[in-house]
Parts: structure tokens; sequence; C-alpha cells
């Protein structure tokens, strides 16, 4: 019941980015850039106390006020803009209020599954949400596109206003199986947050997954919003195969990823995860020593089939082997570092391209991401955890809460 109303409101979430995105393109670059900078400004300045007040007051709590919010923003915004059009300050405001919202939203969000289903059920449930997300980045921004052509932003907004409605029943309705710490023990919030850094970095299975997480992400995520497109200027090939290129990867991680929900990661999910990157390593290196246009698409089939199985695998370590009352700042800290790494990773494969061609920097970022899988297999937490150690974190929770 969650995830169904948490895809609707992703793709609610896309379409309305679109159509932010499109009305402000109408002011120019500057505005655009202006509009983007107000969401991604906020969201990652304040991601850790919004992780913070999560485990204070409780995930549901959190995204239950969020959705509420986000369904008065997205009520005004249709209705403001059709009366009075795009102005930029009206794009701008609602940018900032969508990156405040979401900054306390997206942890609690990504922890959720770890607080309603049993240790056993958490990695399938985990590849589920993943192949809903992916199947949603998919049709959301077309979806935002045609709305976007045929009735503007007002459109964009009053859909994304009802999806927000959806989630907010959905919310009220279910009940987590853990609940936030009492009263008497909470502090500081600064205080709090740093104490879930400091969790992070002395638990030894949420360091290493985190930093190989990181890591990972960094390397896989520039190469379908950076390296395809700059591959297919190189070898001449239009638009529509770039987007091929892209559409076979997300389907092999929509692919991979319902397996997972069916079948589970095995028995032993960090050597599956491990295993996972080394394929995404060799899926993209097929897709830059490739020349037949086939094996190409196969080889970011292959890479989006391993991403799939590696989120899978690996987003259960970090949510299970933090305690519960940790779990929405440790989901924070996860999306801070992929952040950071991001920014990192889109310059330095960006410039790595224009110097040697996207070809030499697509087999260094697959070299890399064989790289981490190596580092992983160094981590015994993460090389020895296994399905049981799993079940036996969840019930140890239980036992604590009640």
């Amino acid at each position: 019941m969650w995830l169904s109303g948490a895809l609707a409101s992703q793709l609610g979430d896309a379409v309305l980015s679109f159509g932010l995105g499109w009305a402000a393109s109408a002011h120019g670059g500057v505005v655009a850039g202006l509009v983007l900078s107000a969401v991604s400004l906020p969201r990652t300045i304040l991601l850790l106390v919004g992780g913070a007040v999560g485990d204070r007051v409780g995930a549901r709590r959190v995204m239950i006020v969020g959705d509420a919010v986000m369904l008065v923003v997205a009520v005004a915004v249709a209705i403001t803009a059709n009366w009075v059009g795009t102005p930029a300050v009206l794009l701008v405001v609602a940018a900032l209020i969508i990156g405040t919202n979401g900054a306390f939203y997206v942890p609690s969000q990504g922890s959720m599954p770890r607080l309603l289903v049993s240790g056993d059920q958490l990695v399938r449930a985990l590849a589920l949400r993943q192949s809903g997300t992916q199947l949603v980045s998919m049709v959301g921004a077309p979806l935002g596109g045609v709305l976007a052509a045929f009735a503007g932003l007002p459109a964009a907004a009053g859909a994304d206003a009802l999806t927000f409605a959806i989630v907010l029943v959905v919310l009220i309705r279910i009940r987590p199986r853990f609940a936030p710490g009492s009263l008497d023990q909470r502090k500081h919030l600064l205080r709090e947050a740093a104490e879930g850094v400091q969790l992070a970095l002395t638990t030894p299975a949420v360091r290493s997954a985190l930093l190989l997480v990181a890591g990972a992400a960094g390397l896989i995520l520039p190469f379908a919003s950076i390296l395809v497109p700059l591959l297919a200027r190189e070898h001449s090939w239009n638009p529509s195969v770039a987007g091929v290129l892209v559409g076979a990867q997300s389907c092999g991680t929509i692919i991979s990823t319902l397996l997972v929900s069916k079948r589970g990661a095995g028995a032993r999910p960090g050597l599956v995860g491990l295993v996972a990157l080394v394929v995404v390593g060799a899926g993209q290196l097929t897709v830059a020593l490739s020349t037949p246009l086939t094996l190409t698409i196969g080889g970011a089939f292959l890479a989006g089939a391993g991403t799939g199985v590696f989120v899978s695998s690996l987003s259960p370590i970090m949510l299970s082997a933090a305690p519960v009352a940790y779990v929405t700042r440790v989901q924070a800290l996860l999306t801070l570092v992929q952040s950071a790494a991001l920014l990192f990773t889109n310059n330095a494969l960006g410039s790595l391209a224009h110097a040697v061609g996207p070809g030499a920097a697509v087999v260094v970022s697959a070299c890399a991401l064989v790289g981490c899988a190596i580092a992983g297999l160094t981590s015994a937490p993460i090389r020895h955890l296994t399905t049981v150690t799993l079940q036996a974190g969840k019930r140890r929770d239980h036992d604590k809460s009640l």
C-alpha cells in the first residue's frame, strides 16, 4: 500500500519538475539555473537535519506533514499559474519550498521500507521499490512534457497535487512497526544529526556499505546522463540512439529488480552486490568498445541489470546494520554522500571525456567500478554478511521496540 502511494507521488514530482523546468526555460538559462539551484541547495544543506527530525518524530509523521505541505503548494502553484502565468518569482519560490521540503521528506521516505517489513523481506521490498522508481523515471518526463505542451504548468501542478493527496491518505492508514525514541532521550537537533554521522563512521557494516554505494553511484549515474550522450555524438548517432541506450539500461534495471523482488538476493547479499558491480563494469566496457549497435545496446542492458541487483543487495545492508533509532539519519547521510560523489564524478568524467574522448572515459568508469568491487571484497562486514545476519538484526530491533 505504501509503495503504491510513494510511486504515485514520485510520478507527480517528476511531472511537476519537468513543468517547472520547462516554464523556467522560457525566461532564459539564468532563471532556469536559478530554479534548479533553488531546489538542490536547501535540500543538500538541510539533509542531515531532516534525517534527525525523521528519527526524532518518526518517518511517517514527517512524510504526512511533508505531503500536506506539498499538496497545498501544488494547488497554489496550479491556481496562481492559471491566473498570472509563470513569473520567475513564482518558480523560484516554489522551487525553494520543494527543495526544503525534500530535505526532510527524502530521508524519511528512504527509511520507510525498513520500518514496514521484516528482515527476510527487506531485500525484496527494496528491489520492488527500485523497479518502480526506475519505471517512474522513464515515464515521468515524457508525461510532464505532454502536460506542459497541452496545458502548461497548471496541469503539471494539478497532477502533482492529486498524487500527494493519494499518498497522504495511504500514510494516514498505515502504521510502521517501530516508533521513534522517547521524549526524555532527545537532544539538540544538530547534536542528533552529528550522532547519525558518528554512528555511520563507527559502525563497520554501515561505513563500508556507505562508501561503496557512494562510490558506485558516482560512477553509475553519470554513465546515462553524461557519457552516453557524449559517446553518441562521437559516433555521430542521432539522439534517438542515445535514448535507446538509456532505455535499455533502464529496462535492465527494472527486470533485474523485479527478479530480486520475487526471489530475493540469496543467502550472501554482500557478495551478490559485489558481483553485480563487476557486471555493471562489464556492461559499460561493452558499450565503450563495441562497434555493432546491437552489442552496444546489450552492454547498456547488462549495465542496467547489474545496477538493479547491486542497489537491491547493498541498500538493505545499511538499513539493517543501522539501529532503528538512527535509520533515517543514515538514509540522509547516504543521500548526501551520493550527491557529493556525483558533484565530483560528473565534472571529472566530463573533463576526462573532453580530454581523451568519451569512449576512454567510459573505460575508466568501468575499471573504477571493478576497483570498487575489489575494495568491497576487503570489507569483512560486506563480504561475510548473510541473510541470517539481516534477520537477526531486525529481531533485535523488534525486541528493543517492545
